[in-house]
């Protein structure tokens, strides 16, 4: 009896480091297991006491796909402890020995059962990421469980010993550009590495961070933490990221459909699109228009953007709401309105910014790694009162990529925008591409580009892009 007692003991110690995950995780599991341990003592305490207890059986929850490795480990293990006091109850009162149904002999146990006990509060202690205590004094025990693989068909694999740490990824952009100027410049051009960390901190928070290594200079594009599961369906970052503007504001460089972020993306925001530092909110609204799904995102920062804001660092607000129809199979559509402003008093700028923009992609479910269309037209305005000077000006572009197969992507876009502010200036650009993706960590494209300025005349480019990513996350879209 007193081996029930000290194996049940362990089961219940064991159980305890994973209590906050696993009433979260796998809540009706956790239940059961509760009610299975309290029936076994009170089975025991019967026992002890000279008396014979109800012969039931005691149900105990199934494995279910996707639960925890270390749940399925205590449910084993409450079974056989199970299988065992059925025994001794069948040998000890024979009431139950006459009306208990036939229990299965389970395998052999080993003389000395504290090693089982052991690797069971192991695995309890890696999944906890805690350190194994031991059932008599509470000590911790000797940390083995770094040095195990992890058990056999484990959410991660191997990976599931490196809890802890943050999942960490490396892209590089490296450029070879010809133009049409003597004397040439800037032919062979590192355009970014980007060094990335992304983590789930606990249950209920996920951050991202990445840093940026671009002319010669160490630079944070984005790093933030979030939040997924607030009440409202609501999600909430803090942190540095990139703004919900448009379809593309949010994808990282070295992800863009081209080399480079649009021209009115370049002029109305900056060269490398609308970041800042701040708090975002975002969810779905509760109503559907058309069978569509509407979403709408809420973002109060100091974002930097020369153009905007004369790189001011007062408080900026942004709102934009986002609406997604799934018109067939093979195809869906988007369509996404954006405004933004904020004041500079230093230098007597106010900056309003109306954006609208469409997507459409067809993509064939019988085919979708090998063909698809998508088409991209985005459009903005810009009010600016500027020292008592008040101006309207636009930009816009048109995007469209074909696949037509699993490696080759043939794409164009035009752009079109007038300068942000002061001297009135006129510019838009044809920018063909041809994309050949290697595989999912290696894409080569070669880009012409023709650029048309009133004040800067013209000029053609001839790009050829290498891009290469190492780690879980290959090329960051958003």
């Amino acid at each position: 009896m007193r081996d029930f007692r000290t194996a049940l003991a362990a089961l219940v110690l064991m159980a305890m480091p994973l209590a906050a995950r696993a009433q979260i995780a796998e809540p009706a599991t956790t239940d059961s297991l509760r009610r299975a341990v309290e029936l076994i003592t009170a089975r025991l305490d019967s026992l002890e006491a000279g008396q014979c207890p109800a012969a039931g059986p005691i149900a105990l929850p199934a494995p279910r796909p996707g639960q925890q490795p270390v749940l399925d480990s205590l449910v084993t293990a409450l079974e056989t402890l199970n299988a065992r006091l059925a025994r001794a109850l069948a040998a000890g009162c024979p009431a139950a020995r006459a009306g208990a149904a036939p229990v299965p002999a389970p395998a052999p146990a080993p003389a000395d059962s504290t090693g089982e006990l052991a690797a069971l509060r192991a695995a309890a202690a890696q999944a906890a990421g805690v350190p194994a205590q031991d059932t008599t004094g509470g000590a911790p025990l000797a940390d083995t469980t770094r040095a195990q693989p992890a058990p056999t068909g484990a959410p991660g694999g191997p990976r599931a010993a490196n809890l802890l740490n943050p999942e960490i990824s490396v892209t590089g952009d490296v450029r070879l550009v010809a133009r049409d100027e003597n004397p040439q410049r800037d032919n062979a051009v590192p355009r970014e590495f980007e060094f990335s960390f992304q983590s789930a901190l606990d249950p209920y928070s996920k951050t991202k961070i990445f840093i940026t290594f671009e002319q010669e200079e160490l630079g944070i594009e984005e790093a933030y933490i979030y939040w997924t599961a607030l009440p409202g369906h609501l999600r909430l970052d803090i942190g540095k990221f990139r703004q919900q503007l448009g379809d593309l504001n949010r994808w990282h460089l070295h992800a863009l459909p081209e080399t480079e972020y649009p021209l009115v993306y370049q002029r109305f925001l900056g060269e490398e699109g609308l970041a800042g530092v701040g708090l975002s909110v975002y969810t779905t609204l509760p109503v559907s228009l058309a069978g569509g799904t509407h979403e709408i995102a809420l973002q109060g920062t100091t974002a930097e953007s020369e153009p905007l804001y004369a790189d001011g660092r007062q408080p900026t607000l942004l709102g934009r709401v986002q609406n997604f129809w799934q018109l067939s199979r093979s195809s869906y559509a988007q369509l996404g309105f954006t405004a933004t402003g904020g004041n500079n008093g230093d230098a007597d700028l106010r900056s309003r910014l109306l954006g609208v923009d469409v997507r459409f992609t067809y993509r064939p479910p019988e085919a979708a790694t090998r063909r698809d269309v998508t088409f991209r037209a985005e459009g903005y305005r810009l009010h600016a009162s500027e020292a008592g000077s008040v101006t309207n000006r636009y930009g816009a572009f048109l995007d469209l990529q074909v696949r037509t197969s699993r490696r080759w992507i043939f794409g164009a876009r035009y752009d079109w925008v007038e300068a942000a502010r002061g001297a009135e200036d006129t510019e838009w650009r044809i920018t063909p591409t041809i994309t050949w993706w290697q595989s999912e960590f290696v894409y080569l494209r070669l880009e012409g580009e023709h650029r048309d300025s009133d004040l800067a005349g013209t000029q053609n480019l001839l790009t050829f892009q290498v891009v290469w990513a190492m780690g879980p996350h290959k090329h960051e879209t958003y």
